[in-house]
């Protein structure tokens, strides 16, 4: 993929937003602002939230969001996946998006607001209600009415607005050099033919954030932009076709699969000797027999621990479908299985996140145009801490026994006074206790954080009470449920184990790590503690399974320097190397 005109409009796009915004923030805060007296809800949401986290990164994360959104669009506007195209003109050789000139026409699709909202659109586009931009203030609200309508299918990245988003939206969406304009030069018809061009996106927005805080201390903000990197497309190939390729292959012998999905970097395995094949055959029946693991994909797992915008996932992806289709499944039901049952990520960067579950969506729109009406549950996770969060508070209203006896305390720290009879209602509560304060530093360590793996099926069926609750709990049991879920869910992909784990890690070596890091480091990876890599590398192991693969792209220093002699005689005498 010809990536220079992308890397020019990312990096354009990011100073033009973060201008447009900050103007825009100026303009809705001052003491006259129409958006004070329209929407005063929105403006006291801005409020609070610039005391709580700054103007900076309010801006930047508004930005974020709308240059993310923006590029979602335009590319379901190629592939044809809106109704109507929100971005992009209906002829190459018109200009104006074909949502707004359908709107002109006098015709808005039934889910793109509601009547009071369409009425506004028409009033302001036939001059009944004046307006200095009617068009672009009926454009704007056209844009929120279709994010708001892609919620209900992919609510991790078009959450509904109804806040300060919405007023900081840019002004200037229509004219040959808006934003949208410059997206539709980049995102070509051509680059939108594969996912593969959200991720290079993803990576040009931030290089130049990258550049600035390189060679320095890493601030927690400011880890994902120093830290992620985009894979080229052949190492991912690689890493995938090696690791749970390999795993299919090794199993079934006979599988067309290296010529169906065309394994180009798959590396045959050496001949062995009859002993060593004949012991290389018995464990791998011994697993076929243990769980009949290679017989059915649907409980083949792969995780990307720093998964970014999704590469590795999309890649392995295509693999488990060709496995799939081998099997025999349903075409139209593989998509959901792989999104379902096969793959998981993190990420420490809510936006990266949020690409790569959108990513994986579009390649199972591709292979059901029915996915959106019905929307798999996705185990793409950005990481969140607790900090502020109240166990004893939350765990009252959830009242999962009807006990009703936990008095609430300030801190998830402080011990709750407890009145309880039922031992496994104490047992899950200190489960709790002691898995969520692992998290108050999510956004700095990451997926590097261990959840022991006893805790995997306690918190699997928690996990099932409180998705119960959600639907038939009283009104208390359903926040407290929707609120303590997402935690539970990254403390559970945490606690698996996996077929294999394949990721580019982040590098970062002691001089970037915050003091944070490093003492976390020091205590919980002492062999490796001297790069993120490494101690990702490290991780990786834990994650897998006993036949399971860590296929992992990383520096060479590991190799010879003597910082990491421990980790290699560990690596060396624990592990078996198939591929370097």
């Amino acid at each position: 993929m010809e990536t220079t005109k992308l890397k020019r409009f990312a990096q354009y796009a990011r100073r033009s937003l973060i201008e447009q915004i900050s103007a825009k923030l100026k303009l809705v805060l001052s003491e006259d602002s129409a958006a004070r007296r329209e929407n005063a809800q929105a403006i006291k949401q801005l409020e609070s939230a610039l005391h709580d986290d700054g103007k900076d990164h309010i801006i930047e994360r508004v930005a974020y969001i709308w240059f993310n959104r923006f590029c979602a669009l335009r590319y379901m506007d190629v592939n044809r996946y809106n109704r109507v195209s929100i971005v992009s003109p209906s002829d190459p050789g018109q200009f104006q998006p074909e949502i707004l000139s359908e709107a002109k026409a006098g015709h808005i699709d039934d889910n793109f607001g509601n009547e009071k909202t369409k009425q506004r659109i028409f009033d302001l586009l036939s001059g009944k209600e004046p307006s200095h931009d009617a068009q672009g203030e009926a454009y704007r609200l056209l844009i929120v009415a279709v994010c708001n309508y892609w919620n209900a299918s992919m609510d991790f990245l078009f959450e509904r607005i109804d806040d300060y988003t919405e007023i900081l939206m840019p002004d200037d969406l229509l004219s040959g050099n808006s934003i949208l304009a410059y997206t539709r030069e980049a995102m070509t018809p051509d680059t939108c033919q594969n996912v593969e061009v959200i991720g290079w996106l993803y990576q040009f927005y931030i290089s130049e954030k990258k550049d600035a805080v390189i060679g320095k201390v890493v601030q927690s903000e400011d880890i994902p932009a120093a830290t992620q990197l985009f894979t080229p497309n052949w190492i991912v190939k690689y890493l995938v076709q090696n690791s749970i390729g390999r795993l299919w292959l090794m199993a079934n012998p006979h599988s067309n699969l290296k010529e169906k999905c065309q394994l180009d970097y798959y590396i045959q395995p050496a001949e062995q000797s009859p002993d060593v094949q004949e012991k290389l055959n018995a464990l791998i029946q011994s697993r076929i027999a243990l769980d009949g693991q290679f017989l059915n994909p649907e409980t083949l797992t792969v995780l990307d621990p720093a998964c970014g915008s999704g590469h590795i996932l999309v890649e392995a992806y295509d693999i488990l479908k060709g496995i799939y289709e081998e099997q025999g499944y349903e075409p139209k039901a593989i998509p959901r299985l792989i999104l379902e049952k096969n793959l998981y990520g993190l990420d420490i960067d809510d936006r990266a996140a949020q690409l790569a579950a959108f990513a994986l969506m579009m390649k199972a729109r591709a292979d059901d145009r029915r996915i959106f009406a019905n929307p798999p549950k996705l185990n793409i996770l950005s990481l969140q801490s607790t900090e502020k969060l109240n166990l004893a508070q939350l765990w009252h209203k959830l009242d999962l026994y009807k006990e009703g006896k936990i008095g609430a305390t300030s801190s998830l720290f402080e011990e709750p006074q407890l009145n309880l009879t039922d031992e496994i209602n104490r047992q899950e509560y200190k489960m709790l206790a002691e898995i969520l304060p692992l998290f108050v530093e999510a956004k700095t360590f990451g997926s590097l954080i261990q959840v022991p793996a006893k805790y995997e099926k306690p918190l699997a069926d928690l996990l099932a009470q409180l998705e119960n609750l959600v639907i038939h709990g009283d009104s208390f049991q359903t926040n407290a449920a929707k609120t303590l879920i997402p935690y539970l869910q990254q403390a559970h992909i945490l606690a698996m184990k996996f077929d294999a784990v394949v990721a580019n890690p982040p590098y970062m070596g002691g001089k970037g790590m915050n003091g944070a890091l490093k003492d976390f480091a020091k205590k919980h990876f002492p062999d490796s503690k001297s790069d993120l890599f490494a101690m990702f590398i490290e991780r990786g192991f834990g994650w897998c399974k006993a036949s399971g693969f860590n296929a992992q792209v990383t520096m060479q220093s590991w190799m010879f320097l003597s910082s990491f002699e421990v980790m290699r005689e560990k690596l060396l005498g624990q592990k078996t190397i198939s591929s370097l």
